[in-house]
């Protein structure tokens, strides 16, 4: 199905790929053509995601609907069972709808908690992510590094963000302190179809903050020229972990120049030195914004070492597509990147399973997921504000859910303090 999907994708597009160059050639002032063609571009292919998408609509749904006992209600409720076995055998699920910029909560968390079930127990995770502009080869980069298959070029570029699982052999599990490493890939930033919708610009900070603070590692892949284009976004994503910092780790962050020329040893500390320099002076910006006053660098929101935290690499072909061969430079660069990566996963702090994932460690009725808490942080203060990244950007201070979660250890502490069948028994 998938192949044949892709081949009629494949079909619907060529014409307007032809379109779209002649557009651009002849008449490159009318953006507002060129940016519709775009949107045809991206609307016209149909995949298995949109097939999925809709089966976690329908769970939802069901959730919120009296289908008691009813034959539609059992045959519904074996669908998270079902995908939860396709999810082990390598196919990626839905985080983010790309369309409505929506996380299906109840459904991924009943897919990932039937997945805990059929591994027995051992789901024990660790998140990298990766985010970027579009067209930088994020999807071509984690295939490369992780021999998964994130869809490239089938149709259009990732939209919202997926997530895959893979099983981490039985040797290294104690090394890497977990069962699966688990893979988000983000749709492109700064997408020229995009940028005429309402509302795009919240929708990228709301995307980015939400994988960056749910991710033990964030992969920043970028074109050596285009810090500028991701440097309002980053700064939001600093903004956003100013306040939920206190109740989690720092995720690591590593930098991928891609396309990266050969440059001397002096030339790529310049050029680290430099971006240090640049993310310093967009952390201090944020922190004012934020009133932390004790935030001055990057690395006091985020694990960055400059001179092992980035990487550069050569073009994917060595010579000009279609018939070029993959670049002997860039498959070493990606092998030595992942060795990388694997010593930083070793460094990460151990978190829970696959249930723990979504779910805060509470029994009252408070935020019950950290994507919900985390979306509600971001939630709090964006519709109030229109950002524009060149000029200073003015926004309130949030408290959201942090109060309720220092509230709910306070309970747990004030719990275990009071067990009332510990204090009996230490009597004699």
């Amino acid at each position: 199905m998938k192949i044949n999907l892709d081949r009629l994708s494949r079909q619907n597009l060529s014409g307007l790929k032809e379109e779209y160059k002649e557009l651009c050639q002849s008449t490159p002032e009318r953006k507002d053509l060129i940016s519709d063609l775009d949107k045809k571009m991206s609307d016209c292919s149909l995949g298995l995601e949109h097939l999925f998408r809709e089966l976690g609509q329908l769970y939802e749904w069901s959730e919120y609907c009296s289908l008691e006992n009813s034959p539609q209600k059992k045959q519904i409720e074996h669908l998270p069972l079902v995908y939860a076995q396709m999810l082990l055998e390598g196919l990626p699920i839905e985080l983010v709808n790309g369309d409505t910029s929506d996380v299906p909560l109840k459904w991924i968390k009943s897919v990932l908690t039937c997945l805990h079930c059929q591994v027995k127990m051992n789901s024990k995770i660790k998140v990298v992510t990766v985010l970027g502009v579009q067209g930088t080869g994020k999807s071509t980069l984690l295939n490369t590094l992780f021999g998964v298959q994130f869809a490239v070029s089938t149709g259009r570029c990732t939209r919202g963000a997926f997530m895959q699982l893979i099983r981490v052999n039985q040797q290294i599990r104690k090394e890497l302190q977990c069962d699966f490493v688990m893979i988000i890939d983000t749709e492109g930033l700064k997408a020229p179809e995009l940028a005429q919708e309402k509302d795009s610009q919240e929708h990228e900070h709301k995307l980015a903050t939400l994988v960056v603070g749910l991710s033990d590692i964030t992969i920043i892949n970028m074109t050596m020229e285009a810090f500028a284009e991701i440097r309002g976004i980053l700064q939001m994503v600093v903004y956003n972990l100013l306040g939920i910092k206190e109740k989690m780790a720092k995720p690591k962050c590593h930098f991928v120049h891609q396309n990266a020329v050969n440059m001397s040893l002096d030339a790529n500390v310049r050029e680290r030195n430099k971006l240090l320099e640049q993310l310093d002076e967009m952390t201090l910006e944020a922190a004012k914004m934020a009133k932390s006053r004790h935030i001055t660098r990057f690395t006091d929101v985020m694990d960055y070492d400059s001179d092992k935290g980035s990487s550069y690499i050569p073009g994917l072909w060595h010579g000009i597509p279609p018939m070029a061969p993959v670049s002997v430079g860039y498959s070493g660069a990606v092998y030595d990147l992942r060795k990388r990566l694997i010593k930083d996963l070793q460094m990460c702090q151990q978190r829970g399973d696959l249930r723990d994932f979504l779910t805060l460690e509470e029994e009252g009725d408070y935020s019950d997921t950290i994507i919900k808490d985390l979306l509600k942080i971001i939630d709090r203060f964006m519709p109030h504000h229109k950002v524009n990244e060149e000029t200073e950007i003015s926004l309130k201070k949030h408290i959201c859910g942090i109060a309720a979660i220092e509230f709910q250890k306070m309970h747990n502490n004030f719990i275990e303090k009071c067990d009332t069948q510990a204090m009996l028994k230490s009597y004699p």
